[in-house]
């Protein structure tokens, strides 16, 4: 059997694997290693150190600067990609002729380049970067935030349709396939790659409600406070809000009710248990883009989950979740969920489902095969 290689050029140092972005791209590398593919790890330098952990995957993790200043926003390629153009990457990828695998929009400033034509290259989209922008865009309060939101967006829908010299553009979501699809021919759905090895929800009950995320993203800063004031402070139960880097206004609206607790910045141990423990883990997103790790965690982990639409839009996970898409219809779930036992065919059912779809094992294949 010859050996497989392959370059990975990661949007930021994947380890610790602690948000959406690189949590996928670390286990992905994790995975791939199990099955024997060498990787030439290629990684941005920014707000995180340098990690020893990536030299037990990889058979060599080479580190870049990113880019920073004014004349970086005044381009007209995208600030995400025109700031990861370092050309010491492109001098490292041409060390080897091995495909390369582009995590993002962000990491293909050498996608197009004529040094790199004969390459075998592929893209992961963690989302539509365009229509994330201008969702994120819409969402956002400050004005000068807004402003770059929206001008990177439309950067990114004219840059997305340069992108035509590539072999494979890899869909984390079925959604994303759909729409991929119809401007590039070659594309595949490869979901998520998680911590999450098997199942590990308790049956049973227990006394809260959980709500986790990143909450000092707006889109989660604005399902919290949607949460709070339409639907926590209706109940008389116990919720847990847990996740890293809450806002000032998170925390001040929290303190004023008796039945919220604020968890801020658990570690992963904690953070496992809360979701593992809690009665009902509630996740909603007024954006469905890509797809939540956290409701895979959720899945893998916990007892009963309430999403709303745009948190399982296409990703074939309606049948282990309850919809509720109000936060009339949220309370009735509550309400009919709280006294439920989480039974053993309830987790037999999430096992059948996940170990097929999710699978970090057969995710990996796919990607080993276009090698």
């Amino acid at each position: 059997m010859n050996e497989k290689h392959l370059n990975i050029i990661a949007l930021n140092i994947p380890y610790p694997p602690d948000y959406g972005g690189v949590i996928d791209i670390f286990y992905k590398i994790k995975s791939l290693y199990n099955q024997g593919v060498r990787v030439q790890l290629h990684c941005f330098q920014y707000g995180r150190d340098k990690s020893n952990v990536l030299k037990n995957y990889c058979e060599n993790v080479y580190y870049y600067k990113r880019n920073k200043g004014l004349k970086f926003f005044l381009s007209l390629l995208p600030y995400i990609v025109i700031t990861r153009s370092n050309k010491e990457l492109l001098k490292n990828l041409k060390k080897n002729e091995y495909p390369i695998l582009f995590e993002g929009l962000h990491t293909t400033y050498f996608a197009n380049h004529i040094e790199l034509s004969n390459r075998k290259k592929f893209i992961r989209h963690h989302n539509i970067e365009h229509e994330y922008y201008f969702k994120l865009a819409k969402s956002e309060k400050n004005i000068f935030e807004k402003i770059y939101l929206f001008t990177e967006a439309a950067k990114l829908k004219r840059y997305f349709n340069r992108l035509k010299r590539i072999n494979c553009h890899l869909a984390i979501s079925e959604n994303d396939r759909v729409k991929l699809e119809v401007k590039f021919k070659q594309t595949l759905l490869v979901p998520a790659f998680h911590s999450n090895e098997s199942i590990s929800c308790i049956e049973g009950k227990s006394d809260y409600i959980l709500y986790h995320g990143n909450l000092s993203v707006p889109e989660n800063i604005n399902a919290v406070i949607y949460l709070i004031k339409e639907v926590f402070t209706k109940i008389q139960r116990k919720v847990i809000i847990a996740g890293k880097n809450p806002s000032k206004h998170i925390e001040k609206i929290i303190c004023k009710y008796e039945n919220i607790i604020l968890e801020s910045n658990p570690g992963e141990e904690k953070m496992h248990d809360l979701i593992r423990n809690a009665h009902i883990n509630i996740l909603i997103t007024f954006q469905s883009t890509g797809l939540k790790l956290k409701l895979l965690n959720a899945l893998y982990n916990g007892r009963f989950c309430i999403v709303n639409d745009h948190m399982i839009n296409n990703t074939g996970l309606d049948t282990v979740c309850t919809i509720a898409n109000s936060p009339d219809q949220i309370l009735e779930s509550i309400s009919s969920l709280i006294h439920e036992e989480f039974l053993p065919e309830m987790i037999g059912k999430r096992k059948i489902l996940l170990e097929s779809q999710f699978s970090n094992e057969l995710n990996a294949l796919i990607i080993t095969e276009l090698l």
